[in-house]
Formats: structure tokens, sequence, C-alpha cells
């Protein structure tokens, strides 16, 4: 019996041991530089799959709890600089609806010090972290660190930390990284950092989508008036001028190299005169997205026969004589007229690649310029080869200012998408949502009706009819401009999730007509809470206190439902986006159950006398969070975030809790059997 008995308590440890997770080890050095200068450096190996957050934060402040470093005994000496960090990278969020910053399998962290006592032997400072895999966020913790200048001394980190708060000293955070210098996944320099292939396989399949991006775009800018009657033009000078067969298609090929080369070379001229560094960092700059929603509506402006962007005419004449001197000269002169003489039509597809391939960073605008000119090139070779397939192209008509009409009206719609991102991080208030969704609607209400034939622009000829294909975009344009029109009114808009503002930046962010008070119903009716509670997620009576949900769960005779959460948990918000607002799921929350919230990563600070050491963790527990973690830890020997527990008065378990569930189904199924054992 005694060997079964510790076999039973072995048991449990190990399982213990198993749930309650730590992915993280953390080490820490210094280099000297000076007898008064150092470099403080702290690495954190990750298990695969985890990710621990950057110092960075996210916009306006929001977002997953970004890592922190608090320095002690700074009076001692003085941080210098940011603490710089290696590994992270930029990597767009759906659930936040923005880049969020982290590290793979590795982070490395530097803070430069500069000593007022020289005799000073070691620096304490405290790490304050979260990580998360792909289903679950582990609570903030606390890291202790200690930073030795002498390699003899020996002191535990736990004692020396604590003995600062114990004394009342507040330490000093240090300034982390902006969010801005921070790479986006792939980033070359970032695969080094970290040393993980993936990161390179990220960066290619980048640079695929924007090489396939732009040969569309060439796609388009060959249907447009300025080039597609360029085409059989061009190609019957090669294959008559030439002496044989031969001679011509070698003669159309060249041409198409040199209209690759001509904007190939454009593409480098961005990267040289801006520089890899500084393109990464485009995306983020408000002056950027201004200056490209200016650009970009002077570009749909001049498609949709407002005027003409046009290159010096001079520009023009002067390519068009150089191109009579013959030869592989001759050719690339022509090329180059090309180019010049089809600016009104390519330029603002130019720009827009250029622009949009500019904020990827790297040698993404080359790689946009590639995919571009390609596209444009193909036709002529491919044609020169196969003289023949002329004979099946469409007649050049009007059909082919519809071509750029449509594209005006498509960049006129992003060029607001450009706008509302510095509206955004300038928090103007100009561009809400639902002034993005009204705009949206009446450009693409606009375009439907222009497809139809019901409005005509300057460049439009004197058509009576449309085409099926006219016919079967201009329906698709009206579809979605019916599909954006809820948005006005507060529906979540799925489809082009992350697209317009998010749903808080908005005039009504319960929806048109509702408060938060008056939740998804038309009572105005002031609601009365229970005393400690509070309206949470989709108007449910909330409580963030354990004790004071499961006596009001006591007292009106329901089961309460424990939530164990987190401010910066992304799969938290994934369930009460996806499961929550489930009209099924929603009614069991706010009728059937006492929700109680309990936010681990909460940093209010409990009263001193309250603080004690956790014997779980073997960590202070100072703050509320760390209180809610630490009760979740003794409860259910897990430490991961969201995780659900339906309890019974006494506070015992009447099913087995569960953590993330993204099937509404299935957690309704889930809520039922706990409802259903408590009556």
């Amino acid at each position: 019996m005694r060997i079964l008995f510790i076999a039973l308590i072995a048991l449990m440890s190990l399982q213990l041991t198993a749930q309650v997770e730590d992915p993280t080890e953390w080490t820490t050095s210094v280099q000297k530089i000076s007898d008064t200068e150092y470099i403080l450096i702290t690495d954190v190996s990750i298990k695969p799959g985890w990710h621990l957050y950057s110092q960075a934060k996210g916009e306006k402040d929001e977002g997953p709890l970004p890592t922190e470093f608090s320095f002690f005994d700074t009076d001692q000496y003085d941080l210098i600089g940011v603490n710089k960090e290696k590994g992270s990278y930029a990597d767009y969020e759906k659930v936040w609806e923005m880049d969020v910053y982290h590290f793979g399998n590795y982070a490395h962290f530097e803070q430069k010090v500069k000593l007022k006592n020289p005799e000073l032997t070691y620096i304490p400072a405290e790490a304050y972290f979260m990580v998360c895999d792909d289903t679950q966020c582990l609570p903030p913790s606390p890291e202790p660190l200690i930073f030795k200048l002498d390699d003899q001394v020996d002191v535990v980190p736990d004692d020396i930390i604590n003995a600062f708060y114990d004394a009342g000293v507040a330490p000093v955070t240090a300034q982390g990284p902006a969010a801005s210098t921070i790479k986006k996944k792939g980033d070359k320099h970032e695969k080094k950092d970290l040393g993980e292939e993936d990161e390179e396989e990220e960066k290619d399949k980048s640079l695929w989508i924007v090489f396939f991006l732009s040969f569309l775009g060439g796609f388009a800018a060959l249907l447009t008036p300025c080039m597609f009657p360029m085409i059989p033009l061009t190609v019957s000078f090669f294959t008559k001028q030439s002496q044989n067969r031969v001679q011509g298609i070698r003669n159309a090929i060249l041409y198409g190299v040199f209209i690759i080369a001509i904007y190939v070379l454009l593409g480098s001229a961005i990267v040289a005169i801006f520089g890899i560094e500084a393109l990464n960092e485009l995306s983020t700059s408000v002056t950027f997205n201004i200056a490209f929603f200016v650009i970009l509506i002077v570009f749909a402006l001049s498609f949709l026969g407002a005027f003409e962007i046009t290159l010096p005419q001079s520009w023009a004449n002067s390519a068009d004589k150089q191109s009579n001197r013959g030869g592989i000269i001759g050719i690339f002169f022509m090329a180059l007229a090309l180019a010049i003489i089809s600016f009104s039509c390519t330029g603002p597809i130019v720009g827009s690649i250029l622009f949009e391939s500019s904020s990827k960073g790297g040698i993404a605008p080359i790689i946009g310029m590639l995919g571009f000119s390609t596209a444009i090139a193909l036709p002529f070779a491919l044609f020169a080869i196969f003289p023949g397939w002329m004979n099946s192209l469409p007649k050049s008509g009007g059909w082919l200012n519809t071509v750029k009409v449509f594209l005006g009206f498509l960049e006129l719609a992003f060029a607001f998408k450009f706008l509302s991102n510095a509206d955004l991080v300038m928090q103007w208030g100009l561009l809400t949502r639902e002034v993005f969704l009204v705009i949206w609607v009446a450009i693409f209400g606009t375009m439907a009706l222009y497809l139809f034939g019901k409005i005509k622009l300057p460049h439009d000829g004197p058509e009576t009819q449309i085409s099926v294909g006219r016919l079967l975009i201009g329906i698709f344009s009206l579809c979605f401009a019916i599909y954006l029109l809820p948005g006005i009114w507060g529906a979540p808009l799925k489809i082009i999730s992350g697209f317009p503002p998010p749903m808080k930046y908005s005039e009504s962010p319960y929806g048109v007509g509702y408060t938060k008070s008056s939740g998804f119903t038309s009572n105005t009716e002031t609601l009365k809470l229970p005393e400690g509670a509070e309206l949470g997620e989709y108007d449910i009576i909330t409580f963030h206190d354990y004790e004071a949900g499961l006596a009001y769960a006591k007292k009106i005779g329901k089961p309460a439902l424990v939530d164990f959460t987190g401010h910066a948990c992304v799969n938290c918000r994934r369930m009460e986006q996806l499961v929550w607002g489930e009209q099924e799921v929603l009614s069991i929350l706010k009728g059937d159950v006492v929700m109680i919230s309990l936010y681990v990563d909460e940093k209010k600070k409990l009263p001193k006398e309250e603080h004690y050491m956790s014997d779980v963790t073997g960590k202070m527990v100072r703050t509320t969070g760390n209180k809610w973690s630490e009760l979740q830890i003794k409860n259910y020997q897990i430490n991961a975030q969201p995780y659900y527990a339906i309890i019974g008065s006494d506070g015992a378990d009447l099913i087995k809790p569960v953590g993330y569930t993204p099937d509404a189904d299935e957690f309704e199924e889930w809520l039922k059997s706990g409802i259903k054992k408590y009556k």
C-alpha cells in the first residue's frame, strides 16, 4: 500500500509538471566595454510552437502584453539607450486587427549601462512577460534576473528582487524599441538572428505574392487604351521590317527584355534611393500612408477621365527619334518610347505597385516591377513567335476605357484604406468605421451603376449595349455594396475583417441605435447591476472577483461559469468573437449562468499585506492577476488561458473544465451539460 501511495503521489506530480508549463528558459551574461560601461545580455530559449512578445507596443497600446524589463538599484548606474532586441518580427493578427510583435524560438536583448559606482558587482532586474501558442496563452509572469559584473558573486535572484519590493523600492523600466523598427515576418535579417529556415520560406512566399499581384497589374495595364492597340502594331513592325522571321522573333524578344529592364531599373532606383531598412518602416509611417492616399486619389481621377497624367512630350520625341537608329540601341529606345507614351495608362498602376511593394520592404519594389513588366513584355514576344494568335485578339473599342474606369474605382476605394491607417495611428477620428463603410458603399454602388451603363464618363463611347462580362462584374459590385451596408449598423463583415477600421473605432461601438446599457434589445431602461458586477462582452453581467461572483450565484440559485482569461490573450478574444456571440451560446451566458471573468494579467496591485510567496510557483504574488493565476493553478493544475469551469454553490466543479473550444456547438453542449448537472 505504501508503495502504491508513493507511486500515486509521483504520478500526480508528473501530471502537475506536465500541465503547468514554462516554455521559456532565461540566461544572462555581461559584455564589458570599459571599466564603467557594460552591455547586459539576456537570452531566452523558447519551446517550439510558443512565442514570446516583443517589448514594442502595438497601435494605441493595445494587443498582447509586451515584454518589459525593470532594473533595480539604478542610483548605482545609468541605463543608456533602448533595451535592444534581436529575433522579433511583426506579423498581422486578425483578432487584434493590427501587427503583433513577437519572437519565435529565440529572443536576445541587450541593455547598455554606465556605472556610477565602479565597485558594483551585480545588477538586479526583472522581466515581465507572457507567452502563447496557437491554442492558449500563459498568464504573464515575472522572471528575476541577475547580471554579474563580478563572476565570483553568488546571489539568489528571487531573494534580491523580493528584498527590493519589500523595501518599497520602485524599479526603472527600460525603454524598448519602437514598433516601426520591428521587421515584417520573413525579413532576411531576422532570419539570420533567429536561425529559422521557415523565415526564409515566408520571405519567398511574400515575394512570390508581390510578383503575382504585380503580374496581374501588368496584365490589367495591357487592357487599357494606351497599351492594347500597340501590341499588333509593334509585332507587325518587327515581323515585316526584319530580314527574316528568325530576326523578327529575336528583335521582338529583345524588345520585351528591354521593357522588363526599364521597369526593373525603376524598382531598383526606389530601393537605392530609400534603402531597404527605410522601406521596411514605410507601412507604419503616417506620412507614407497620407502621401499614398493623395497619390492614389490623383491616379483614380486620372483613370476616371478627369485628366491625363503624361510625361513631358519632349521625352517621348527624344526616345522616338533614337529608336530610328536601328539595331539593339534602336530597339531599346522603342521600348523606352512605349513606357513613356503609355504612361497615362500605366503610370497609376506602376505607382500603386511601387508604393504597395515598398511597404513590404527589402527588394519587393524590384520584384513588383519584374512581375509588372513581364506581363507587359510577354505578348510582344509570344505574338511574334505565333503571329496567328493575333487573329483571336478582340478589336479595340469602348471596352478598353471600361477597364480603365474600373481600375479607377478600385484605386479610389483602396486610397481610403491608407487614409484610415494614418487616422487610426493618430486617433483623429476622421475616418470612423461608419464613415469608411459609407464611402465604400458609395464607391462600389457607383461602380455598379457605371458598369450597368447608367452613368457615362468623359471618355466613354456611344455604346447602348453592355457585354455579358461587364454585366457580371456590375452585379458583383452591387452585391458587394449591399453586403457592406449592414456593417454601418454594426454587422461584423467577416469577409473583409481587418480591412475597415475596427468596431471599437466607430461612432456607435455597439451598433447604431444601441448603447452599452441597452445591449442587443430595444430596452433603454437603465439596467440595475448586482454589487461588484459590470457589463462585459455582449452586455453579459460579469463579476471580476471570484468570491463576489460565487456569492451572487448562490444567492440567485444558478451555477457560476469561471472564465480564466487575459486582457492580452489572443484565443480568449477568438472565443468571445466566434463562440460567445452565437445566439444559442449567448442566451445561456446571459440567462443560465453567472459569469466570473478572472484576468490573470491584471496589473492592479494587491495591498501590501496581501502579498505572499506562492507555494506552487515559488514566486511572489503581488497583483490581482497573480492571485487569479494562483487560483487556477491550485484548483486545476494548469496555467493556460482561456480556461472555463462550471461550479456549484460550494465551488466544486460540476463537469470537467475545458480550454480553447472554437466550435460553438461543442461549447454550447458543454454549457448545457454543466447546467443540467447543477439542476
